[in-house]
């Protein structure tokens, strides 16, 4: 189940001991390491990881052991699906979602499954040196904190995940106080100068007292020389060599030599990365001398960007002096240390040139849990003075103005690939729901049909039907435009307060009369009524208007190019101050929000013309581009960006890597998650990547914990199992049951493969909490009092309608649960499911066979999901874009056709007002593109939260009880106060 996602932990783990050439154990290795992610003294004891420890630096490079894996659909849908094995890893890779029996049938071609419960015993071979960094080559495990071992049947300590360590005091080791050192005495070494080689590194002073060190560091001296279970995975080498935990020591020191230049606690320093690889730079946080006379030292991490999700391409775009805070902090022998380094703390966006010379800085932590970079809040003093790129001192790089405006009353939202608003609509709805008022105030898509139904849903926003490259340009133009014909703030704001869209739909019923007499060869502009950048008219992609010609009514109504126009300079002044009050286009600083599904179509696993080599030189990949771009134009608050999981399995992620780097690079914080629909109230498995971005002075939204049990249907991309939003193993959780589809669609009325009617009434009461919900007006969604008491109707309940021959077919295949294609008569199914055409079979009345020979060599003849009836206990894996009954179960339980469309829009979360425009195929498509609603509503409501600063550095967080089928009105509504009689 979704809300029991784990993975593995590797209980009996080992790993090898340090080389002779004493490379560090630094977190920074690209090889699959478990390193000690805790604080010191903060008191976290150890666990096994309830999650995967697996870094997603690569989604398919962990080297798991195929021992423990299975050869069964369930285990090969949990190790990535189809798409991953064009990436395979070095090693056969197991699923770390290990399925669990069902006794809700999930699918027709192999038992279901609940999705998420982990297995245990992760295990990959480190290399023959151990250097310890977090590379993108190899996916980083982290381990909790050995600094306080907790003895466990005779170990020291146990992995635990690394989101259930306390990290409240900021990242900084609660066991080190900068101002409560023990007072310096006499250095002098722990060896004689004269027996010591030239270049040596030895610590230097007396240790501190016993006494004062047992108190500053009392797990190094209660637990007794045991072994770990390593800072590695059990690797089964043949050396058969274990790390060892570094516990027998004999005393602290606060200095170290190292080739003559002095080292005190607190400092920086760059170490000695592996072989062949960058050195790696940390903050020295212990110095101590074991009972064997050997000199260790602990220290604190920072990730470069090529140590990070970004990885090593991407990181090129990035300055090679930012490094990215981390708590990840581990034990290395002392001669590891190469030199001390000047390391500064900035703000994030501060120029950099106004900054004291350094050889790094940082202004952002990373957590390899949901790939975070987030702002640093702590009370270590940063370099705050926040210059843009123009030198004004009052505006940081992020576009915001430090002269803190009042808050707005109402967020404003623009929806880039926003079909028919399946997105928008879900984040509206979230939002209002944790009480901020976040509308759509523009939208933009392609297709027209889907522009139309947002239209009609949403009539109040600014929809712009035309490709966003074209939208990008256009909002670029019109910032030129309203720069050079900008308005007096101070005028009457009684004057000309009509909006622009106002007037447009007074034009179409009363055409215009023009004012005076022309020449009969001449054209006189009445006014512009409309802008664009496009190529059409003529083949050079311009700036448009769109002229109303006086005299001439809207049909009339012509596109010019702005040159072609150079005597209207009047018209063009009154047509851009119109448009900037009415608010036509977004400007810079205008938008809070920005959210989106760039299409991807390179990367689609139904592709097979993939560029491999390089995603983003394929047009078909461009639209992320364009996504990332605008948003580096317009600098909105927030972030969501949303995909399907080939992002992350396609090309080592690299399209993913792209716009986490972008929004990095652009000083945004962001946040990568994995949500299952099923999770939030849906009967569809459904799952999707999200990714939140984040100005730096805002609360980075948490992803929100599931409120539902779900049907397990497929894993999520290997190598980013921690990336599964989900409640960790034995962690407390209240899930409500899993919704199938009887939940959903069992009250609609029964209708025809032929029905046509676009509205219809119910006949019946709704039968489920889902059904209730389903139904709710618009008002009680978005939370809004109305006094209308009119009847609801249910729109677009009309089926594909299937042709002679298959409606005949499907007309023979039983209503009993798990019937199909293997029903209907001419074939045979062998023991081992296979079908086979009998040699006389009987023919249809057209002369066709009943089975066709599609639906026999699917899936090499064992499929089961041609003409295939879904049954009231199941749910279905995805919503698709047109009902294909040949290869996909969806074929309604008791009636003789394909699900509906509005049976389709109630599997993805749509209310029942939501209606569709468009033929019958194009709505089934802009359902089955969107967005499942309640998922947007759920992050639109984390997304809210954020923007009250209600919200922490979690993660994760949780919805209030029984939100997902409940309305906005519901929710806000104050508790009814009970009396005891």
């Amino acid at each position: 189940m979704v809300g029991n996602i784990d993975g593995n932990g590797g209980e009996g783990s080992t790993s090898t001991s340090h080389p002779p050439s004493r490379s560090p154990l630094s977190p920074l290795s690209p090889h699959p390491s478990s390193i000690t992610s805790g604080t010191g003294e903060e008191g976290s004891s150890s666990h096994l990881p309830s999650k995967p420890p697996l870094s997603p630096l690569c989604p398919q490079s962990s080297s798991l052991p195929s021992s423990t894996s299975q050869d069964t659909p369930a285990a090969r849908l949990a190790t990535g699906g189809e798409d991953s094995s064009s990436h395979p890893p070095t090693k056969p890779p197991i699923s770390l979602l290990f399925p669990e029996p069902s006794s809700v049938t999930a699918n027709h071609d192999s038992p279901p499954v609940h999705f998420g419960t982990g297995g245990e015993g992760s295990n990959s071979r480190p290399p023959s040196k151990p250097p310890l960094s977090p590379s993108p080559q190899q996916p980083s495990s982290i381990t909790a904190n050995h600094d306080t071992p907790a003895v466990h049947s005779g170990q020291i300590s146990r992995r635990r995940s690394p989101r259930l360590i306390d990290c409240n005091n900021g990242g900084t080791d609660s066991s080190f106080d900068f101002n409560n050192f023990p007072k310096k005495k006499k250095a002098r070494t722990t060896e004689p100068f004269s027996s010591l080689p030239n270049n040596v590194s030895f610590l230097i002073g007396d240790p501190v007292p016993d006494e004062e060190a047992r108190r500053r560091w009392p797990w190094r001296y209660d637990c007794g020389e045991l072994k770990s279970k390593g800072r590695f995975p059990n690797t089964n080498n043949d050396n058969g060599n274990e790390d060892k935990l570094v516990l027998n020591v004999k005393c602290h020191y606060l200095q170290a030599n190292i080739e003559s230049h002095i080292f005190d606690l607190g400092d920086y320093a760059c170490v000695k990365g592996e072989e062949g690889g960058h050195d790696h730079v940390g903050r020295i946080l212990e110095f101590f001398k074991t009972n064997s006379n050997e000199d260790f030292f602990r220290i604190q991490w920072f990730y470069r960007a090529e140590d990070t999700v970004i990885g090593k391409d991407e990181a090129a775009s990035h300055d090679n002096k930012r490094l990215f805070y981390s708590t990840l902090k581990n034990d290395n022998p002392l001669d590891c240390i190469l030199s001390k380094v000047k390391v500064l703390k900035i703000a994030p966006g501060v120029n950099l040139k106004s900054i004291p010379p350094c050889d790094y800085y940082y202004d952002m932590k990373y957590n390899i849990d949901y790939s975070t970079f987030s702002t640093i809040e702590d009370d270590v003093p940063c370099i705050k003075e926040e210059i843009h790129n123009n030198g004004s001192n009052d505006t940081n790089i992020n576009g915001t103005n430090n002269n803190l405006k009042p808050k707005k009353s109402e967020l404003s939202l623009l929806d880039m690939y926003s079909g028919c608003g399946g997105m928008s609509t879900g984040l509206c709805f979230g939002a209002k729901a944790s009480g901020v008022d976040l509308s759509t105030k523009w939208a933009v898509d392609a297709n027209k049909d889907a522009c139309e139904s947002l239209r009609l849903n949403h009539p109040e926003t600014q929809i712009r039907n035309e490709s966003a490259e074209d939208f990008l340009d256009l909002i670029k133009e019109w910032d030129k435009l309203c720069k050079k014909y900008s308005v007096n703030e101070d005028k009457d704001e009684d004057q000309d307060q009509d909006s622009m869209l106002a007037e447009s739909a007074d034009d179409v019923s009363i055409p215009s009369k023009p004012d005076h007499i022309v020449a009969e060869d001449e054209y006189e502009v009445e006014r512009l009524v409309d802008i664009c950048y496009s190529d059409f008219g003529k083949n050079k992609r311009e700036l448009k208007f769109k002229v109303r010609w006086a005299g001439y009514g809207p049909s009339d109504d012509t596109w010019e190019p702005l040159q072609e126009l150079s005597n209207c300079e009047d018209k063009i002044h009154e047509f851009v101050q119109k448009g900037m009050k009415a608010n036509i286009l977004p400007r810079p600083g205008d938008v809070d929000i920005i959210c989106g599904g760039p299409p991807c179509q390179g990367i689609s696993g139904y592709n097979r013309h993939r560029n491999f080599e390089s995603p983003l030189e394929d047009e078909r990949n461009y639209q992320i581009v364009v996504f990332m771009e605008t948003i580096n134009f317009l600098r909105p608050k927030f972030i969501l960006m949303e995909n399907v999981g080939d992002i992350l399995r396609f090309a080592n992620g690299c399209l993913a890597r792209y716009a986490i780097s972008c929004l990095v690079r652009n000083y945004y914080q962001v946040r990568l998650g994995i949500m299952a629909a099923g999770c939030y109230g849906l009967p569809q498995f459904r799952l999707r990547v999200f990714l939140w971005g984040a100005h730096a002075d805002v609360n980075l939204p948490p992803f929100p914990l599931p409120t539902h049990d779900a049907i397990f249907k497929y894993g999520p991309p290997t190598g980013f199992e921690r990336n599964v939003v989900a409640y960790d193993k034995g962690e407390s959780r209240d899930l409500e049951e899993c919704v199938l589809l009887k939940d959903a669609i069992s009250d609609l009325p029964p209708v025809s493969n032929s029905e046509i009617r676009d509205e219809m009434k119910y006949g019946s009461d709704p039968e489920t909490e889902f059904q209730k919900y389903i139904r709710a007006t618009k008002s009680d969604m978005l939370g809004i009092p109305c006094i209308e008491n009119h009847k609801p109707k249910l729109h677009d309940h009309r089926p594909k309608e299937l042709n002679e021959d298959d409606y005949l077919r499907v007309s023979q295949i039983p209503k009993t649960k798990g019937a199909s294609f293997k029903d209907l008569p001419g074939i045979i199914v062998d023991d081992d499911y296979t079908v086979t055409r009998l040699p006389e079979a009987d023919l249809m009345p057209s002369g066709k066979h009943w089975v066709p020979d599609y639906a026999i060599n699917l899936l090499e003849r064992k499929s089961a999901r041609s003409f295939a009836r879904l049954w009231w206990d199941e749910t279905v894996s995805t919503v698709f874009c047109l009902p294909n009954f040949r290869v996909e179960a969806v074929l309604h339980p008791e009636q003789d056709r394909v699900l509906t469309i509005r049976e389709n829009a109630r599997l993805q979360g749509f209310p029942d007002f939501y209606a569709l425009c468009g033929t019958v195929n194009e709505r089934y498509r802009q359902v089955g593109n969107a967005v499942a609603v309640p998922v947007g509503r759920a992050l639109g409501y984390t997304l809210g939260m954020a923007f009250q600063k209600l919200t922490g550095d979690e993660p994760l967080t949780t919805l209030p009880p029984k939100f997902s089928h409940s309305t906005t009105i519901a929710l806000l509504q104050p508790p009814v106060a009970t009396t005891i009689p």
